[in-house]
Order: structure tokens, then sequence, then C-alpha cells
């Protein structure tokens, strides 16, 4: 157990945030005010001209009390051919719902919704907690079942951030179990990381991410290998986050990050590329100012849900986070919509494996 965002959007879909009645504080400041956000995966593979980056949809806690809550409709990164063309086809990550007859899990994990939400609570208090199974796939390189697929798992696996005061910002990262694919190509388990460790296993037989047109043809995947390094974060800094994804004078963050670091080889043995990829499990943060103090909680009407629409940007507008561009923002304050918000960048879509 332990205490741990592409080029393009894919479509628009609806992100509605319910508050309880009765009780609600004033509304916080847009710009500098306590916020939250919860987000249940976000991946980036490659690096400089070539990296695609993608972020799912990310949940910001409202202007006054209650919470924004990720819609079940997302069970899956990437989801469609939008988001595979940002980051390769060959990788998979379940968010805990799947069809039994097609469970990427171990036997025992049930299948289970997630929880993924953001909130300002009724005295101004933002938290926000990511909740759910991971499974993280490569259907490359050709197992015969969905289990045969799958790299990592990590069972149980929760992070929450809360930041209650200048001297009460916290961020745990934990989780039940944890299994990987060894060298040796069976899935095992390991040893959950404590806070400040990480499991790190070299020479595995992971497949890349994304195929390129010089890789096409040319390498052999029985020869291809990759090191992974599975570990829980706490810097705000280590996220994968979009552009609006805030940061403030205090904070804290969490998240599981697994990279993968895959040397494609040809026939000969000789590494014709090695493509590196990031992806960060449950990112979750909060943020307040220094002088932050709690409030009384008070009575307020309740905010209507509000539909969040996502958008897009160009490769060039990007620096450091993912900028969705044509973001409406229809009240209480909420920023980040279900759409997922992705960016492509400006080079031919990947070839589609076949496992």
């Amino acid at each position: 157990m332990t205490r741990f965002v592409t080029k393009l959007a894919a479509g628009t879909t609806a992100l509605a945030f319910a508050v309880a009645p009765g009780v609600a504080s004033a509304q916080v400041d847009e710009e500098t005010g306590p916020v939250a956000y919860a987000n249940a995966a976000a991946a980036k593979v490659g690096e400089g001209e070539n990296a695609g980056t993608l972020v799912t949809e990310t949940q910001k806690s409202p202007l006054k009390a209650g919470e924004s809550r990720l819609s079940q409709d997302r069970i899956l990164l990437p989801k469609d051919d939008g988001e595979k063309n940002a980051i390769g086809p060959n990788y998979l990550v379940h968010l805990g719902k799947y069809d039994p007859a097609h469970s990427p899990y171990p036997e025992g994990v049930a299948s289970r919704d997630h929880n993924v939400v953001a909130t300002l609570k009724d005295n101004n208090v933002p938290t926000a907690t990511a909740e759910t199974n991971y499974a993280l796939q490569d259907t490359s390189i050709g197992g015969h079942s969905d289990l045969e697929n799958t790299l990592v798992v990590l069972s149980g696996a929760k992070t929450s951030v809360e930041c209650a005061g200048s001297d009460k910002v916290t961020g745990t990262t934990t989780a039940e179990k944890l299994w990987v694919r060894n060298a040796d190509g069976e899935l095992v388990e390991e040893k959950v990381p404590a806070a400040g460790g990480e499991v790190k296993l070299t020479d595995l037989p992971f497949g890349a991410p994304r195929d390129t047109d010089a890789k096409v043809g040319v390498e052999d995947p029985a020869k291809t290998r990759s090191d992974l390094t599975v570990r829980p974060i706490s810097e705000f800094d280590s996220l994968l986050r979009q552009d609006q994804w805030r940061k403030g004078e205090l904070n804290a963050a969490a998240g599981w990050l697994v990279e993968v670091v895959t040397r494609v080889k040809d026939k000969d043995d000789k590494v014709i590329e090695e493509v590196p990829s990031r992806y960060v499990l449950g990112g979750v943060s909060c943020s307040i100012p220094e002088n932050f103090k709690p409030s009384e909680p008070q009575s307020s009407t309740p905010q209507v849900p509000t539909k969040i629409p996502a958008g897009a940007i160009t490769p060039e507008h990007t620096d450091g986070g993912v900028s969705p561009l044509g973001l409406s923002l229809l009240g209480g304050g909420l920023l980040l919509g279900t759409g997922a918000v992705l960016t492509l960048r400006r080079r031919p879509a990947p070839a589609e494996r076949k496992s």
C-alpha cells in the first residue's frame, strides 16, 4: 500500500455535476481560489516533435460547494480512432469495467465502476479522488485471450488529495495488488511499491505503443524488448495535464506512474528505434492560496448541472500541458468537460496491428 494529459479533441460529450441541497459556501475566486482536479488516465508516447499526448476527461471542482464526476462512458484509453492516432493503437488502458467474456484482469478482479471526482466541500476545502482497477494491455503481442495481452494490472487503486489549510495539504496513492508480465512472459504478482519506492523490471516482452513507417515490416516482435517502471507520484509537475489544470500557491498531487521504454529491434537484434511512453493513472491534485482557511458552511441554492464541450489545438499551441481551444464555460466555474482533450502531432496515423 502506498501514498500517487494530445493533440485533437475526440468528439463532444457531456459532463454534469450535482450539488447536494441545503449546504454550500460562497463562490470561490476562479483564478486564485481553492480548486481540485481528478483524471482517470493520461498518456504520453514518444518525445520531442514526434510525441503524442492524450488526457482523458478531467474533472474540476465547481466554484460553489459540489462535485464534478467522470461519466461511466469512459472505460478505455484510447477509446476511438482519433485517440489512437495520437498515442498509437497498440497499448490500451482499461478503467475497471469489462465484458466478463473478455476480461483483461487476473482471476478474482471484479468488473467495477470507477470513482473519479473533484469536490469543493461546503467549507471551501477542495478534494479529489480517483478509484478503480487499471489494466494496461499490448494488443500487438498477439495473445489468444485478452488476459494474455495484459502487461500491468493495478487492482484496488486509489489516489486522493485534500487541501484543508497551509499545514493540511495531503495526497495519498494506494493499491491492493500489482501484477506485471515478466521476462518469461508470465503475469505475476509484484509487491506494491511504497511512497518513494518503485518496481523496476528490464528486458520484458512488450511491443511499442505505436507503429511508424520506418518500423513496419522491419521490426522483429520476438526480439523487441521493454523496460518498465511503476511508482507512486506526489509531485504536481509529474502529472500529465491540460494547461487549464492550474497550480496554486500550495498544492497536493497523487497518481500512479507507469513508464515503458521499448527498444524496437530487427531480425539481426539491432535497435532500430527506442520508444518511451508514460502513463499517469488516477492523476489528482488540489490547490489553495497560502492564506487559505476553511469557511463556515452557508446555505445556498444548488447549482444546475452543466455540459462542457471539449476543443482542439494544434502542436504549435502546446507548451507543457494540453490546452483545448474553444472551450465553453457555462456557469458554476466548471472548466474541463468529459470530451477527452486530445492533441495530434502532424505525422501519419500509425498502422493498425491485428492481434
